[in-house]
């Protein structure tokens, strides 16, 4: 598949998605609700509606789409998660956090609102993921609802992406450097947990066999990798106009990176590796032809600019 055909492909699923969430987020109160307070809202629509990459949403739908499952279930997924990645960014740009100013080129939520509305705005993002995935509109079976519900939750939480925050704040203080090892399982916790079950994800919702699971499993693992590793990279050589943040705090503050660890050579070519063990996953999951966006998407996530 070549970057073009993919690229559309990346735009059409993003569109759908924003569709999605601008319903999930509509001002007016759903049947049950008593109110949807207007200015939390407002910061919650600020946060997840124009713009961003939605790759994660496409790892959901792309997977479930290989396997044959299309339409409400996996985009109601796919929102949930992206609700989840949205609630984590507008946390972690917290002056507790990170402290950052600005997001996708605009000002970060607690700058546009304030620090309280954008902790009620993560906070709101992070419940509503769970309600969406839990409602039977996402899939008929409670099962599979429920394995949703707890491979997000594991996901997300403890071990997963919240765990690897934690990790991540006390790298920057550690008398010693981590290792390659110790930064490797904190990048796995903090941004590979999601984005693998992104792809985990996709499989359940369309009933993949339990062996092929595993497969999807081992690329999400990969492709998480790869895509950190590139984020450090961007952040080490790129320049904020393009990244629509600020460039080159990772350094500034000491962060746990492979850039750090390995240096800029040593880093791309471990990104190189992990897209070649990702595109393997997929080949071994017999997809074949329907697999090709899977094995473009680990191509992209070394090669994005932004």
């Amino acid at each position: 598949m070549d970057n073009k055909v993919f690229a559309a492909q990346l735009a059409a699923v993003a569109t759908e998605i924003e569709r999605e969430l601008s319903d999930l987020l509509d001002p007016a109160p759903r049947e049950g609700e008593i109110a949807r307070p207007e200015r939390l809202i407002e910061a919650m629509r600020y946060a997840m509606l124009g713009g961003g990459k939605r790759l994660r949403p496409f790892l959901v739908v792309e997977t479930a789409r290989a396997f044959g499952a299309i339409g409400q279930g996996p985009r109601r997924v796919a929102a949930a998660i992206e609700c989840i990645h949205g609630y984590s960014l507008i946390h972690d740009d917290l002056p507790a956090m990170d402290n950052d100013d600005l997001r996708r080129g605009r000002p970060t939520v607690h700058r546009a609102f304030d620090d309280a509305t954008a902790i009620l705005a993560g906070d709101a993002l992070l419940t509503l993921a769970f309600e969406i995935v839990a409602r039977p509109e996402t899939a008929p079976s409670g099962e599979t609802r429920a394995a949703i519900c707890a491979g997000l939750a594991r996901a997300s939480g403890l071990a997963g992406m919240v765990g690897g925050q934690m990790l991540d704040l006390a790298a920057e203080s550690a008398s010693t450097p981590l290792d390659a090892a110790a930064i490797a399982q904190l990048q796995a916790m903090k941004t590979g947990a999601l984005l693998r079950f992104s792809v985990e994800a996709g499989g359940l919702i369309a009933g993949a066999p339990a062996a092929v699971q595993a497969a999807l499993g081992r690329y999400g693992e990969a492709l998480g990798a790869a895509f950190q590793i590139a984020d450090d990279l961007l952040d080490a050589e790129g320049d904020a106009k393009a990244l629509g943040k600020r460039a080159g705090k990772d350094a500034e503050r000491n962060k746990a990176t492979f850039v750090a660890a390995l240096g800029l050579k040593g880093a791309h070519a471990r990104c190189d590796e992990l897209v070649k063990e990702a595109i393997a996953a997929i080949d071994a999951t017999g997809l074949g032809e329907a697999g090709d966006s899977l094995r473009a998407a680990a191509r992209f996530v070394a090669a994005r600019r932004s």
